[in-house]
């Protein structure tokens, strides 16, 4: 079911897949792991199968039954590209986004060359964002290559949770870049210098920069419950998005 979320960055979820395999350092701590345990013990339709990879398809058309314009999170719960969803579903998902052209659905993933390869024979839909996580230098960062290569009228990237300083990042091609910190009760913390050094050469390539959240450990380098470390850098928030788009609803920046 399509639902509203606290995601900064967006507006509502779709799921019409749940579950997902943990692949890179990004995914130890993953909140819909855990978020899929728990709606499992509750016994939400949807979720009898907990975090096991779960095709969903009485969900696919659900964004087509809202016609208020909505930015949409896909699969918030899962991995569009997991290896194990076949591609004539993947189809389908984009199809679902074409025939919805009143909304902006965002579709991030960290199986790049996967998506990468589908996206061959597939143009996106001008409505579909198409993002990548990068946590790190060895899993993340080469995941950007695999973006690059794909004609998505927007790509962006969630460098979420921020593991290390990433170092220098081209981000050619590239229309928005996201950053937050890790939450949760074994949160690993992110320094200020990487999310700055992130900002920075966002600000430098011409890419739209958004500050996520601090998330379980703040600017001081102290633990802590993520509302209490807010999501101020540089004691401002950052919520640019790409150039031409804006969110009337979240009243974000339109760069």
């Amino acid at each position: 079911m399509s639902t509203q979320t606290s995601i900064e960055w967006t507006e509502q979820t779709w799921n019409p897949a749940v579950g997902c395999t943990k692949i890179s350092p990004g995914c130890a701590h993953c909140y819909a792991e855990v978020m899929a345990r728990r709606l499992k013990a509750m016994r939400v339709p949807g979720y009898e199968n907990g975090f096991q990879l779960t095709l969903l398809p009485h969900r696919l058309e659900e964004p087509l039954n809202r016609t208020k314009p909505t930015v949409y999170f896909v699969n918030s719960m899962s991995d569009m590209f997991h290896k194990d969803i076949p591609d004539d579903y993947i189809r389908q998902v984009f199809d679902v986004i074409q025939r919805a052209p009143q909304h902006t659905f965002q579709v991030l993933t960290k199986w790049a060359e996967r998506m990468a390869e589908f996206f061959k024979h597939y143009q996106p839909p001008r409505n579909a964002w198409v993002g990548v996580t990068v946590e790190d230098k060895k899993h993340g960062l080469p995941r950007l290559d695999w973006l690059c290569r794909v004609s998505a009228a927007v790509r962006f990237v969630s460098v979420e949770p921020l593991l290390e300083d990433l170092g220098r990042i081209n981000l050619a091609g590239i229309h928005w870049v996201i950053v937050g910190g890790e939450s949760g009760p074994k949160a690993r913390p992110m320094r200020e210098e990487w999310a700055l050094k992130v900002k920075q050469q966002s600000e430098a390539q011409n890419v739209a920069f958004f500050f996520k959240q601090w998330g379980g450990w703040g600017a001081d380098g102290k633990k802590r419950a993520k509302k209490h470390n807010g999501r101020l850098l540089e004691g401002r928030t950052w919520d640019a998005v790409p150039a031409g788009y804006s969110y009337c609803s979240l009243a974000l920046e339109n760069v």
